[in-house]
């Protein structure tokens, strides 16, 4: 492989394991290889053999041709429900890409937390970038501010909060049925 085509495809991985919010070495124990030899072929100084590219694609939740792949090529795609890359969720919580490739301006999730789930046991921050929280089907208490201020903001559905993604959040299903939910994130959040 050409030394320019390392870097892109090195590039690719990076963006697919960073929009999956995998770290490299969650990335290395799912594809069964070294954080270093991930973190080289990210940087494009190595490259990789076709059995660790299968094993790299297919914990990215995607094909060997899509990491080789240009965004350009690809007008448009189809993401059936079952195909969504799913993302670390807290107990009773799921969370799901809604596109399969990196979008250079928004990331949008879709998620269900089950009555009492939440998205942790503390407030997070990820940048600072906008998000918009989404209740489609049942209740949820968003809490905005940092732990001991946070105020919490009931949500049934329809219903929608906007914030910076650098104030702390958190969301907890505080209904008696499982709440679908989305997240819009603009620009994506590292």
């Amino acid at each position: 492989m050409a030394e320019s085509e390392t870097a892109r495809l090195g590039a690719r991985i990076r963006a697919y394991r960073t929009m999956r919010r995998l770290t490299v070495r969650a990335l290395a124990g799912a594809a069964q290889a070294s954080p270093s030899f991930i973190s080289q072929l990210e940087r494009g100084q190595t490259s990789a053999s076709v059995g660790m590219l299968r094993r790299i694609a297919q914990a990215l939740g995607l094909t060997v041709a899509e990491l080789f792949s240009d965004d350009a090529e690809v007008g448009h795609r189809v993401v059936r429900r079952a195909e969504r890359p799913a993302l670390p969720a807290g107990p009773g919580a799921r969370k799901f890409l809604v596109s399969q490739r990196p979008l250079r301006d928004v990331e949008v999730y879709a998620g269900e937390l089950d009555p009492g789930a939440s998205t942790g046991d503390e407030p997070y921050t990820h940048g600072d970038s906008q998000e918009i929280f989404l209740v489609l089907r049942g209740r949820v208490a968003v809490w905005l501010g940092p732990p001991g201020e946070a105020e919490p903001h009931a949500l049934g559905p329809g219903d929608s909060v906007e914030y910076r993604t650098s104030v702390p959040h958190r969301a907890v299903n505080d209904g008696d049925e499982t709440a679908e939910v989305l997240w819009v994130v603009s620009p994506p959040t590292p």
